[in-house]
């Protein structure tokens, strides 16, 4: 099961009660790949909670017993077909505090090699690359709209300036 839902009784400021449905979700991985033509390796699938088509950063659950990097490195091969040589921890966010425990790990992934896709539902994910310079466009036009896709590249962004 990929998450839970736990509803908390909380006390309001007043000394009244209410509730709080709680979704348990386990922490993840997100990645900004860079490749070495100074491209972003985005994916593009079918979401059917929102019932479109996204492009967003690769992203995926940690599993039991992993740590943040291998899961980084299984989720970039499941969904890109490439293994990072190199990895560096950019920070991390919750995805949405207001009712979901989840935590997003993001790493920036580079000295990428091509490795075999490595998933069984790949068919449904399109690999996009798209050049550093047009990612801010693409958030700005709304092309790029998820939450940890938007988190991440900017955070890669700021990280890249900072750096020059």
């Amino acid at each position: 099961m990929v998450v839970k839902l736990r509803i908390d009784t909380v006390r309001t400021p007043d000394g009244g009660e209410t509730t709080r449905e709680i979704v348990v979700h386990s922490d993840c991985v997100a990645i900004v790949a860079v490749d070495a033509e100074d491209n972003v390796l985005l994916v593009k699938q079918f979401r059917k909670a929102v019932e479109k088509e996204l492009l967003e950063i690769p992203a995926g659950g940690i599993e039991p017993g992993e740590d943040a990097p291998a899961a980084v490195r299984r989720e970039l091969q499941e969904e890109a077909g490439y293994l990072p040589k190199k990895l560096e921890r950019l920070g991390g966010f919750y995805s949405s505090p207001g009712f979901c425990t989840e935590y997003l790990h993001l790493y920036l992934a580079s000295d990428l090699v091509p490795s075999r896709l490595n998933a069984e539902d790949t068919e449904e994910i399109r690999l996009v690359r798209v050049p550093v310079s047009k990612i801010h466009g693409l958030i700005t036009s709304g092309r790029i709209c998820d939450a940890k896709s938007i988190a991440g590249l900017f955070t890669f962004l700021d990280y890249r300036q900072r750096r020059a």
